[in-house]
Order: structure tokens, then sequence, then C-alpha cells
């Protein structure tokens, strides 16, 4: 298993480009970089979902360079000072606040992908101050640990109680930057709904046991075989959710495993053009995304140059693997036409592909998942539009 370890005060001072690419290199100073995040924690906009304002100028005043490890340490100051507030805390209830605070700080200190023994620190205490919040949680959290190979699938289950047993389940496959934390923390939602769901890392992030691969679906078989094998979950009413670049593994799902998914949302899933070299160049530098995207993609694949992930690429392209066209479970298709990071194209030719109806939702105003600040961020989009889709697909019986 390759992990490669990025080190670098600029973000691409350690890579070697093409003049042409080397031209195209936009991504934010450190001092753009705080500035967007702080705009970006005053208006509750993605990546710094539930982080406090004055939490994030705290952080980022102890930041002075664009060092991941300079990074990790201002967030992770800042989350240590309520890890040290939840373990003294008198109650329960205000414990568990802090913990959710030091959770969300912790994790943002290891954003977008731990490419450095600081970042790889901070991500580990957000996993340990997460599982702390998680404690609180009624109905319970189970960590769920699945054989895979030489390692293990690590996950996260929530069934709803008091609800008539097998029920129905959501996997929810976490991005590039998300976590099977993060999307544990939305689809405490669902259990409402009387639907449970299973949380897991996308490939190459979090405490997954393979890098990013055409073939690394293969985690998600496995973790079928074991949601089917378990009498309280209804194995005929299982749908798979991705966000982003998870939505890519829910939509090869929908066509792999088209026999045991009762239906797949997509969210923003890149499906061909987004693996394209011409593509992929200029959303290395999308300023839609907060900095170090190629960082984080050379992280999940394991791989060390541009060049190497360029000629990779192709190889994850959905059109390229013979699957469009193939039978496929009901799909529902999330984005926005604006997207900078996957292009609506690839959401059309997964819409158009194949011979079974589709069903979507374009904001045509919308970016990266469909949000847009304000009217559309990612909880209204997940709330209002993905998690009906599911309640309606996951009460049908087959």
């Amino acid at each position: 298993m390759r992990r490669a370890f990025l080190r670098c005060s600029g973000l691409l001072a350690c890579l070697v480009w093409s003049a042409a690419a080397s031209a195209q290199n936009a991504d934010r100073t450190i001092e753009e970089i705080k500035t967007e995040t702080l705009a970006r924690a005053e208006t509750g906009a993605y990546p710094t979902l539930g982080i406090a304002p004055d939490d994030a100028r705290d952080a980022l005043a102890l930041i002075n360079t664009r060092d991941p490890d300079d990074w990790a340490a201002g967030w992770s100051k800042v989350a240590d000072r309520y890890m040290e507030k939840a373990r003294t805390a008198s109650d329960g209830g205000q414990a568990d606040a802090n913990y959710l605070k030091a959770w969300r700080l912790y994790y943002f200190g290891g954003w977008p992908a731990p490419t450095s023994p600081g970042k790889l620190a901070a991500y580990r205490k957000a996993v340990d101050a997460y599982l702390m919040h998680a404690k609180s949680f009624d109905p319970p959290l189970e960590v769920v640990r699945i054989p895979f190979e030489d390692s293990e699938i690590v996950g996260y289950l929530r069934l709803p109680a008091n609800v008539a047993r097998p029920v129905p389940l959501v996997l929810a496959i976490s991005g590039l930057d998300s976590r099977k934390e993060t999307v544990s923390e939305t689809y405490a939602a669902a259990i409402a709904a009387g639907i449970g769901f299973f949380a897991v890392d996308s490939p190459g992030t979090g405490q997954a046991p393979l890098k990013a691969g055409e073939t690394a679906d293969k985690i998600y078989a496995r973790v079928l075989d074991y949601l089917g094998n378990r009498p309280e979950i209804d194995k005929s009413r299982i749908v798979a959710h991705g966000q982003s670049f998870g939505a890519y593994w829910a939509a090869k799902l929908a066509h792999t495993e088209s026999a045991r998914l009762a239906g797949a949302v997509v969210q923003s899933p890149p499906v061909h053009e987004t693996f394209q070299t011409e593509f992929y160049r200029k959303r290395m530098y999308t300023r839609e995304y907060l900095f170090d995207l190629l960082p984080a993609s050379l992280f999940v694949y394991g791989m060390t140059s541009p060049d190497e992930l360029l000629a990779y690429l192709p190889k994850m392209s959905l059109q390229a693997q013979g699957l469009l066209g193939k039978p496929a479970a009901p799909i529902f298709v999330v984005g926005g036409t604006r997207d900078t990071q996957v292009p609506i194209a690839d959401l059309m030719m997964l819409i158009n592909s194949g011979t079974e109806p589709r069903e979507a939702w374009i904001n045509p105003g919308g970016g990266h998942m469909g949000r847009t600040a304000g009217a559309w961020p990612d909880p209204v989009i997940f709330r209002k539009v993905i998690l009906p889709w599911e309640v309606r697909q996951l009460g049908e019986k087959r």
C-alpha cells in the first residue's frame, strides 16, 4: 500500500509540472486561504460546516505558512481546549457539546488529507473525539470491523430503535475530503425517518484499507456481503449514497451491484470527463475548492507526481470500464450546472445512459454537490432533496 506524504511550503514547490500546467498554478496563498476560510466559517459554507467563526479566527491566527503541519497545529490547539473542557465538564450534555466542537476542529486540522505527520495526528484525534461524542447517541453507534484481505473495513452502523425489523438502510460513502464521521453526523437525520445507515470511507481516505483504483469498489462488495448477513437489516432495501468522489463509487455500485441495491444517490459523480487530462489539469486549481486539491488527490491514489496521476486517471472512467448502458439500480443524480470540480457533462452522461428512467435534481445556479451560498447549503440539500428520495425509495419493497 503506497502512502505519500507531501511536504512543501507551496502547493507545487516540490512537484514538477509541464510548462502548461505550471502556468495554470493558481492555488491560494496562505493569506488567501485564511481569508477564504474565515469567510466560509462566517456563512457556514463547506468545508467549515459547524465551526464557529471565533474558533476559526483563533486557529487561523496561529497559522503563518502553507506547511501542512502548521495548519494542523493551529486547528488542533483550539480543538485541544474543547477536549479539556469536555473531560472536565460537570454534566454529559456539556461534555458532548465540547467533544463535538473538538471533532470538527481536529477534522479540519487534517483537511483535506493527512499529507503530513501533523495532519495525520489531527485526523486520528478527530476520530477519537467523534467516538467520544458518539457515546451520547441514542440509538447507539456501532463501530463495525469487517475483515478484508490482509486488513479490515471500518464503518459506523446506526439503526433506528422502535422500528420493526428488518430495517431499510443507506450505505453512505464519504468523499475525497469528507470522512465517515462527517457522513455519520449527516445521516443522524435518517434515524428519525426509520432508516439506518452504514457510513464508510472512500478508498484512499480515512481508515479505508485500499488506495483508490479502478477495482477498489470491492471494498463495498464486501460491505454488502456483511450487511446482507445482519438479520436486523432488510437486504432488499439498501440504497447507496455517495458524495463527490464517493458518488463515483455509488454510481459504479449501481451498475456492478444492481441486484443488491434498491437505488443509488449520486451527488456530483465523476463519471468520465472528470478523469480526462485536459479537465483534470484545470480542476486542480478551481477556487471552488478551498486549497490543496492536488496533494489530496495524490494521497488518495497513493501517487507521488501529477504526471503519474494524470496517466492513470482515464482508467477510472465508468465509460472506459464499459459500465454505462448496462442494467443498473435506480439512480438519483444530484448536482449543479456551475460545478468546477465535476462537469455537468458527467452528470448528463450518467442520466442519459442505460434504458431505465433516471431521476435528477440539478441546481442551475449550483456548484459542486449542487450547493449555492445561502439558499442551498449541504444540510438543506440533504434534508429537502436527498433524504425524501431515499425514504420513498426504501419504502418500496422490491
